[in-house]
């Protein structure tokens, strides 16, 4: 158990940060799964405009520190292929 004020602190700064990027990572999730949805249906319109919509939030994830630069790039690159594939 933390004994000290400053890790008391730190404690309740690390439950409210892990909230918050919890929350970040399932909305990027959120977008990437719009995309894919469309891409299963096959309408390749709505698959480029979710993946236009995806993007800003993967670059986004990795501002904040939730994604790796390297996962959020692989993403995109392999949404942007099976899109361009319909």
């Amino acid at each position: 158990m933390a004994n000290t004020p400053q890790a008391r602190k730190r404690i309740r700064r690390n439950d409210r940060r892990a909230l918050i990027n919890t929350n970040r990572v399932s909305r990027i999730r959120t977008f990437v799964k719009k995309v894919e949805a469309a891409i299963a249906g096959g309408d390749k319109s709505a698959a480029a405009e979710a993946l236009k919509a995806a993007q800003p939030e993967l670059a986004r994830g990795v501002a904040r520190g939730v994604l790796h630069k390297n996962t959020a790039a692989r993403k995109m690159s392999r949404l942007t292929k099976r899109v361009a594939a319909l």
